[in-house]
């Protein structure tokens, strides 16, 4: 195998750059932590640790009693962008977690830096123009499909446990909404009642929740949507 010539190195590089550049401008129009430079540097330098573990050991190779595994680098890019990856994700609150795409979006970036870096130009571009597309022309379909299944929730803070019995059977017994779940959490003298409804009908929810105003022993109301 011939070294690599300077040539090609700075072709692979100013790609990658330009590939994870392409998916990093999707992030950075949502403002998100991981946006332009991000994706810009996590491509250049897999694509750079693709040809040290391509290349970078060519000048002791065919030494006696000296095998070498040119995978081992590249493949420990895979692993260590997790790293990375996680820092991105946000636990914002019980059940909504933000940032997992962004996350995939880095590994994706990554595996797009390792095939530039080996040459791949033609599976790198490809991938790229399936990441913008995932990213960015299919969330528009995703979020009316996952509309139809999104859970609605209502976080009602009560005075006391016998109000929250009282708070838990209107809703249920209340026509036009249909609980999925119900949780019940106390904190100091108040009670956390979190109902989550499958079906939501916009009139009878504005009556319940108009109802659950004007009860005294009701002390914050909350719409998760």
């Amino acid at each position: 195998m011939e070294m690599i010539s300077w040539a090609e190195i700075a072709l692979r590089l100013v790609l990658a750059a330009v590939f994870g550049a392409v998916i990093g401008l999707e992030r950075e129009r949502k403002n998100w932590v991981a946006g332009l430079r991000t994706h810009m540097l996590v491509c250049v330098g897999s694509a750079l640790a693709m040809m040290v573990s391509s290349f970078g050991f060519m000048d002791i190779l065919g030494t006696p009693n000296v095998t070498l595994d040119p995978s081992r680098v590249a493949a420990q890019v895979i692993s260590g962008i997790g790293f990375l990856g996680a820092g991105t994700i946000l636990f914002l609150r019980q059940g909504v977690v933000r940032g997992l795409t962004t996350a995939a979006g880095l590994w994706t970036v990554a595996s797009i830096g390792l095939a530039t870096g080996g040459g791949m130009y033609f599976a790198a571009a490809a991938a790229t123009v399936l990441a913008v597309t995932i990213l960015w022309l299919i969330q528009p379909f995703e979020k009316k499909f996952a509309e139809r299944f999104k859970r609605k929730s209502l976080k009602i803070v009560l005075s006391g446990k016998s109000k929250s019995l009282e708070v838990i059977s209107t809703s249920f017994h209340t026509e036009g909404l249909k609980v999925d779940s119900c949780v019940v959490d106390k904190s100091k003298d108040d009670y956390i009642v979190t109902i989550s409804f499958k079906k939501v009908n916009k009139k009878k929810l504005s009556e319940l929740m108009g109802y659950l105003h004007n009860d005294v022993g009701v002390k914050e109301i909350v719409w998760v949507d």
